[in-house]
């Protein structure tokens, strides 16, 4: 039987009884079911707004829409980004014609703040922080260049679930933080997200871009009484974006057992961790930050045959990835290829093992097995 990198576990009976709710109410869109998400997700992060959304793309790109909008930050406005992340934390820069300005990363595969302060020039805005596999790295140095120059954060927690920093849920620091519940996440659902602003203002705004501009959504006018609920205003170019009390149903679900879930996953990586404890002339995992407490959403390894091991283990029907490829090796991107050696020397050297909740111990031991017999 093959093993696949990712395979989501729902809780099948409890997310249709929450689905069959919308469907007997016939209100399937934004609606009572995304606003108790957002209430639940707040009340579980400590977060002072949440908006449910249709991906985390959208909802990067709607971060720095809203702080180039509310800033005045002009086209030239440079972010300083990762170029060791899925493209669309890149893309997302460029949709607001804005310009990413890629810093190397660190042992953790997260951002490098001494190559973070080199980068920054007088056209610096903002730095984008991706959590990459759930890792927080050294995420508070980061924040402290952020007060130190003046910056916004943007905390890209497309993997970052349940993760906690000394116990706490990273994120209030950040002017916005945007977590990803795609299809095989910590807390899948088909495809949503959650975008978090520090201030009420900008989540305000975002929720009128996510519905075409409009002041006042569907939901909120069914709640109206007399004969003006229909009225409202247009007060910008928006986008439709929000996301729908179908996938919202299913994210209240799995909440309820994303940390339980997370705990099964750092269960998985610590049985990785013992098998390979005699090995790490040739396999070197990431380490996860001392103060960080992962949600353990990837696994990942440094060796050095990466490409010849990846095609052994297919062979053998065990399935891995590899996250990232150094986005400067990307034709679009290829303007900032060597600014980051260390991101390039990784981006060939890393894989990412199977992390699912259906995996066994005897799994882990048998991919293990074969990752030493072929690194």
């Amino acid at each position: 039987m093959s093993i696949q990198l990712f395979t989501p576990t729902f809780r099948v009976d409890e997310c249709l009884e929450e689905i069959r709710e919308c469907l007997e109410k016939g209100w399937t869109g934004l609606g009572f079911k995304t606003v108790e998400f957002e209430k639940k997700w707040m009340e579980y992060t400590g977060l002072p707004n949440a908006h449910f959304i249709s991906s985390a793309t959208v909802g990067l790109s709607l971060a720095l829409k809203v702080l180039k909008m509310e800033n005045g930050w002009s086209n030239d406005t440079e972010v300083i980004t990762t170029p060791l992340t899925f493209v669309s934390t890149n893309h997302a820069i460029l949709y607001e014609d804005l310009t990413p300005v890629f810093a190397d990363v660190d042992q953790f595969l997260c951002l490098d703040p001494v190559d973070v302060e080199k980068k920054i020039t007088p056209n610096t805005r903002a730095i984008m922080f991706v959590g990459i596999g759930g890792n927080s790295g050294q995420y508070h140095e980061i924040v402290k260049l952020c007060n130190k120059y003046n910056l916004k954060l943007i905390l890209d927690a497309a993997h970052m679930a349940g993760t906690r920093v000394n116990g706490e849920i990273p994120g209030k620091e950040a002017d916005v933080a945007v977590y990803s519940f795609q299809a095989v996440k910590n807390l899948p659902t088909a495809d949503s997200g959650m975008i978090c602003f520090k201030e009420k203002s900008h989540d305000d705004i975002c929720r009128k871009l996510t519905w075409l501009g409009i002041n006042k959504d569907t939901y909120a006018r069914s709640n109206d009484k007399g004969a003006y609920k229909w009225k409202y205003d247009v007060e910008y170019v928006g986008y439709k974006y929000h996301g729908n009390s179908i996938m919202a149903s299913i994210g209240l679900v799995q909440l309820k057992y994303l940390d339980a879930d997370n705990a099964y996953r750092r269960q998985l990586a610590s049985w990785y961790d013992k098998n390979f404890e005699n090995h790490f002339s040739k396999i070197r995992p990431i380490s996860v930050a001392e103060t960080c407490e992962s949600s353990r959403h990837l696994y990942v390894i440094q060796v050095d045959n990466r490409d010849e091991l990846l095609l052994a283990l297919n062979e053998s029907e065990v399935y891995p990835g590899v996250h990232y490829r150094d986005n400067t090796e990307y034709s679009m991107y290829s303007h900032a290829k060597g600014t980051c050696p260390n991101s390039h020397y990784l981006s060939e050297r890393i894989l990412s093992l199977p992390m699912h909740l259906r995996l066994s111990k005897n799994e882990i031991d048998h991919i293990s097995k074969l990752i030493i017999k072929y690194a």
